[in-house]
C-alpha cells in the first residue's frame, strides 16, 4: 500500500526528505487542510449561490419545517433518523438557509478535526501518522457522500470512540451510543466492544443511561411517540438499488427480464429496484439482518471464551458487524461505506500488518463508489451495464471484506488457548 512506503520503508525512487516528511505528525495537518480547504471549496460552489448538495436539501427542508412535513404542504420526505440526528441538522441552519451547506461542511470539519487530533496525539504519536494519511485518501474519495450525509457527523465520533476504548471502555460507550442515536449504524460497533470489555455491565449502563436522556429529552418536547418512528420508516422500505442483494435485479433490469426496472420511490426519496421476488426478499432481509447480528455475536463470545485478545476482539468484531450491517442491509447507500473507516483506521493503529489487506479492499470499495456516486450516477439509475458492473464489483468486495473479518474474527479464538475469559 501507498502508506505503507510513504511512512514506513526509505523507498529508493523518492528523496529521503519526501519520505521524511511525510513521516512527521505535522505533515498530517497539512494533508488535513488541503483535503478539507478543496471539500469547503466544493460545496461554496453551491452555498455561495445559497444552494446545497445532495441529502443536505433535505436536511434544509427538515430543518426549516421543524420536521413537520404537513408544514411544507408534504413536500418533504419522513423523518428516518433517531432523534438526536435533530443536533446538528437543526444547528446547520443557525446562519439562516442560505448558509445552511457552509455550516453543515464546517461542523464536519470541526469533528474530523478533532478525531485527527485523537489519532495524532500522545501515544499514537507516531503510530497514528500512516493510519491518517489513509483515513485523508479515503475522504478524497468519500467525501462527496461524508460532507454531505449523516455519516458524515457520525464518523469521527465513532473513530474517537474506538481510540477510547481500550483503555476507556465507559467513554467509549457514551459516544456509540450518542452516535447511535444520530444514526443507528454505530450500535454495530457497540456490540462487539460490550462483548470483549471487562466492563461491559457499565457500558451497558452508560448505554442505558444515554437512551434513557434521550427520552426523556424528547418526552420534555412531546415527541415520545414519535422516538422509533425511525425504524418503521426504514422498514417500509423496497430494495435500495446499490444494496449487495439487489445485485440480481440491477442485472435483470440492465438485461430488462420480466419487467425489471430501477425506479425512485418518492415517498422516501429512494432508487429501488423492481422485478421477479424484490419484494419478498425486502421482507426476508430485515430478520436475515438480524440472523447475521446473532451469529456474529455467538462468533465474538466463542472466541471470547477461547482466548481471544480483547483489543483485536473488538476491532475486528466491529469490522465484521459493521460489514454484515452493510451486506445485509436493503437499503445499502453509496455512503454506508463511510461506517467502515473509523474501524480499519482504529485498526491500523492497533496493529498495521494485521489490519494492511482490509484496508485495501476498503480503499478498493471507496473507490469504486467514487465512481458509482458521484461520477455516474445517473447512468446507474438507467441500467448502463458498465457501471452495474462497477457496483457488482464494489459488492463482491464487500462480501470479501466480510469473510475477511469473519475468518479472522474466528483464528482469534483458534490461535490463542487458555482459560475463558471473564
Amino acid at each position: 500500500m501507498v502508506f505503507e512506503h510513504l511512512v514506513r520503508i526509505r523507498h529508493r525512487a523518492l528523496p529521503p526528505g519526501f519520505v521524511a516528511w511525510f513521516s512527521r505528525p505535522s505533515s498530517v495537518w497539512w494533508g488535513f487542510a488541503v483535503v478539507h480547504l478543496y471539500f469547503l471549496g466544493w460545496m461554496a460552489s453551491f452555498f455561495l449561490d445559497g444552494g446545497t448538495f445532495s441529502d443536505t436539501e433535505q436536511y434544509r427542508q427538515w430543518a426549516m419545517a421543524g420536521y413537520n412535513p404537513d408544514s411544507l404542504g408534504g413536500k418533504i420526505s419522513p423523518w428516518v433518523y433517531p432523534v438526536l440526528a435533530q443536533i446538528p441538522i437543526f444547528l446547520a441552519n443557525v446562519a439562516g438557509p442560505q448558509l445552511y451547506l457552509l455550516v453543515w461542511t464546517l461542523i464536519i470539519t470541526a469533528l474530523n478535526a478533532v478525531a485527527m487530533l485523537y489519532l495524532t496525539r500522545g501515544p499514537r504519536r507516531l503510530g497514528g501518522i500512516a493510519p491518517a494519511w489513509w483515513w485523508l485518501f479515503f475522504t478524497g474519495f468519500m467525501g462527496y457522500l461524508s460532507f454531505a450525509r449523516v455519516e458524515g457527523i457520525t464518523a469521527p465520533i465513532v473513530l474517537v470512540a474506538l481510540l477510547f476504548a481500550a483503555r476507556r471502555p465507559i467513554v467509549a460507550s457514551v459516544l456509540l451510543s450518542v452516535a447511535t442515536w444520530i444514526k443507528v449504524w454505530p450500535a454495530a460497533v457497540l456490540a462487539p466492544l460490550v462483548i470483549a470489555s471487562r466492563q461491559r455491565l457499565r457500558m451497558v449502563a452508560a448505554a442505558g443511561a444515554v437512551g434513557a436522556l434521550v427520552a426523556f429529552g424528547t418526552y420534555l418536547t412531546g415527541a415520545l411517540d414519535h422516538i422509533m418512528d425511525f425504524l418503521v420508516n426504514q422498514g417500509e422500505r423496497g430494495m435500495q438499488l446499490e444494496a449487495t442483494f439487489s445485485t440480481p435485479w440491477v442485472w435483470l433490469s440492465v438485461f430488462n427480464v420480466a419487467g425489471s426496472r430501477i425506479a425512485d420511490n418518492v415517498a422516501i426519496n429512494s432508487t429501488e429496484v423492481y422485478g421477479p421476488g424484490a419484494e419478498v426478499a425486502a421482507f426476508l432481509m430485515q430478520p436475515l439482518l438480524v440472523l447475521a447480528a446473532i451469529a456474529g455475536s455467538v462468533l465474538l463470545v466463542r472466541a471470547l471464551n477461547r482466548g481471544a485478545e480483547r483489543e483485536e476482539l473488538f476491532l475486528e468484531g466491529a469490522l465484521m458487524m459493521t460489514t454484515a450491517f452493510i451486506v445485509f442491509n436493503k437499503v445499502g447507500s453509496p455512503q454506508f461505506i463511510i461506517w467502515l473507516a473509523p474501524v480499519i483506521v482504529a485498526g491500523l493503529t492497533h496493529d498495521w500488518n494485521r489490519w494492511k489487506v482490509p484496508a485495501a479492499l476498503l480503499m478498493a470499495i471507496a473507490a469504486a463508489t467514487f465512481v458509482i456516486y458521484p461520477l455516474f450516477y445517473t447512468p446507474l439509475i438507467h441500467a448502463h451495464p458498465a457501471i452495474a458492473a462497477v457496483l457488482t464489483t464494489r459488492n463482491v468486495l464487500l462480501v470479501v471484506l466480510l469473510w475477511w473479518s469473519v475468518r479472522r474474527t474466528a483464528e482469534l479464538g483458534r490461535k490463542r488457548g487458555g482459560r475463558p475469559a471473564a
